[in-house]
């Protein structure tokens, strides 16, 4: 097979994946926005409505690993990360893992500059979203700081991992994306997503009225949370710090298997600081990670910092309130309604992709719009509007053993149309080989559903249409 027809191949694969991954998400956020509205006394618990929460398409690996370097464990079209206003990458910040969607602006400014790699990692889950997609998407500006970079996408052993960056505003700085990704302005970038930020608020809000079903004792060491024992949510409340000034242990007791914990952090500025967390097998919160949320209903600033590789996924429910992340890795989902600032003063700051499979409160609500929100589309057509400033895009210095080809040939077979960049041309860019190009990952890992279920078997007949062989990553 000649390296056009490898490419062609890989074009028309991604395509499919694109076209699954969107009617995952064009049915998750209408499921959406017809349920937010007024929170009302708990009806019950239920997940979160994709494209939050779980693992979303039909590449979702089985066995979530450990944070790695290896090859991609699987793809996962659900969101990662989510920012209600602005998300700013400072200090020695690094990676960013997974599908990010920022309604406001994503700024990258890092101390003494450096790459910031977004939505495929160097270490991390490596589950990053499906080829073709939006990795990225952003409502306003992109602004890449003088001496940073930012790269979007990535490789493994068997190739490059590809998406877009699409932005409503302007993108300026050094920006660099893997192909067949694209650099893509286009206006209301981020408008089918503007309805997650209220459903963010309500489940958030609705969670902290949850009674707690078990208590918390504090020492000069560590934060123990005890459970009933029973209860398939286990609820806890802080009203203030997780350590504060000190870096304490965090310790879990009596939490029967499968419950979701919920540890709603309820002060206005509250801080976790702590060592515990590796990711690895054997430890506690790793166990609890996929069931584990650590709620901020009314924080205007909330701070998580300490040595940890950090267990669970975030909710924040303020609009107007800001999450900074200054630990050397965040493990499981963050969405908040407000700011999210990633950063980290000694080592460099990560978000790793880990979904959220436990259950939350459920709240009675007053639907109060019938506004419907857009379908996402992962192969656009080329945008009418520039942007004012373009970015400067550079190609990564060396290409692994198999790429995608940038010959223009047209396959026969139909599919989806490439997106362009905002110039109206398809851009030639050559794909850095795997582990290099990537941003220091900093410390150790070890320091101290009807309408998705609908969509699911769309995409699923659309793969099995395709002949795809069972298991091998596009």
């Amino acid at each position: 097979m000649t390296d056009v027809e490898v490419g062609l191949k890989q074009r028309r694969k991604a395509a499919v994946i694109g076209v699954a991954g969107a009617a995952f998400a064009a049915a998750a956020l209408a499921a959406v926005s017809a349920a937010h509205g007024a929170v009302g006394p708990i009806t019950g618990t239920s997940p979160l409505a994709p494209p939050l929460g779980a693992c979303l398409g039909p590449q979702c690996p089985g066995l979530w690993p450990p944070p790695h370097n290896g090859d991609f464990a699987g793809r996962d079209a659900a969101i990662n990360i989510y920012a209600g206003t602005d998300f700013s990458a400072t200090g020695r910040a690094a990676e960013a893992e997974g599908k990010i969607v920022v309604l406001g602006d994503f700024t990258v400014d890092k101390t003494g500059g450096g790459i910031f790699n977004a939505a495929v990692v160097g270490v991390g889950s490596r589950v990053p979203p499906p080829d073709g997609s939006d990795f990225v998407t952003v409502g306003g500006n992109v602004t890449v700081r003088p001496t940073n970079r930012l790269e979007v996408g990535g490789v493994d052993s068997k190739g490059p991992a590809y998406g877009n960056l699409v932005y409503g505003g302007t993108a300026t700085g050094t920006i660099s994306v893997v192909p067949s990704g694209q650099a893509i302005q286009r206006p209301g970038a981020a408008d089918q997503y503007s309805d997650l930020r209220g459903y963010i608020e309500d489940r958030s809000q609705c969670a902290a009225t949850a009674p707690a079903t078990g208590t918390v004792s504090v020492s000069p060491s560590a934060v123990t949370f005890t459970g009933d024992g029973t209860s398939p949510l286990q609820v806890f409340d802080v009203p203030g710090d997780i350590g504060g000034a000190s870096t304490v242990g965090i310790e879990f007791n009596n939490i029967p298997a499968g419950a979701t914990v919920l540890v709603n952090m309820t002060g206005t500025a509250p801080v976790i600081n702590t060592y515990t967390g590796t990711g690895l097998p054997g430890d506690q919160t790793t166990e609890l990670r996929p069931r584990l949320m650590w709620n901020f209903p009314n924080a205007a600033s909330a701070t998580i910092r300490g040595g940890a590789q950090f267990q669970g996924s975030i909710l924040g429910g303020n609009p107007a309130g800001t999450l900074s992340i200054q630990t050397p890795g965040q493990n499981g989902r963050v969405y908040v309604a407000g700011g999210l600032v990633l950063t980290n003063s000694s080592a460099g700051s990560e978000i790793h992709a880990y979904p959220f499979d436990g259950v939350l409160p459920e709240c009675g609500t007053s639907p109060t719009s019938s506004s419907s929100t857009s379908e996402p589309t992962t192969s656009p057509t080329s945008p009418t509007n520039s942007p004012t400033t373009s970015p400067t895009t550079t190609a990564p210095s060396s290409s692994p053993s198999t790429t995608p080809s940038s010959s223009s040939t047209t396959p026969t077979t139909a599919a989806p149309t490439l997106p362009t960049t905002p110039s109206g041309t398809q851009p030639s860019f050559s794909t850095r080989p795997a582990g290099r190009g990537l941003a220091a990952t900093g410390s150790s890992l070890a320091p101290a559903l009807g309408l998705a279920a609908a969509a699911l078997s769309a995409g699923a007949a659309v793969l099995a249409f395709t002949s795809r062989k069972r298991g091998k990553h596009v």
